[in-house]
């Protein structure tokens, strides 16, 4: 019985003294490497600027297609206002030929 808790205890001394000299082992690598901790960033640096790269080119996609947009509502609007400036022309002229003809009747009901 009394070798049971001799055998725990041993046990938990070899866990303790393990793992702490696994952490040291992995405190000492993380402060060995610099040069290991330094490519890592400069790979997240790369990636960040690839991902700011595909934004500004969807972005520029954007402003292009907006840019059409604007050039195709533009040629709309002079296409409406061609449109309307005809329709207000022919109006203007057929008001003042049905004018004259008004006109014309009343001299020849004053004659």
């Amino acid at each position: 019985m009394n070798s049971r808790p001799i055998v725990l205890v041993f046990l938990l001394l070899v866990l303790i003294i393990t793992s702490q000299f696994e952490w040291k082992q992995q405190i000492g690598e993380a402060e060995a490497s610099p040069e290991a901790t330094r490519r890592r960033q400069q790979a997240l640096v790369v990636r960040e600027d690839a991902v700011k790269e595909k934004i500004i080119l969807a972005q520029e996609k954007n402003i292009q297609q907006l840019t059409e947009l604007i050039q195709s509502l533009q040629v709309q609007l002079l296409h409406c206002r061609g449109s309307n400036s005809t329709t207000a022309h022919s109006a203007s002229s057929n008001q003042s030929s049905t004018n004259d003809t008004e006109a014309e009747g009343h001299e020849i009901i004053d004659d």
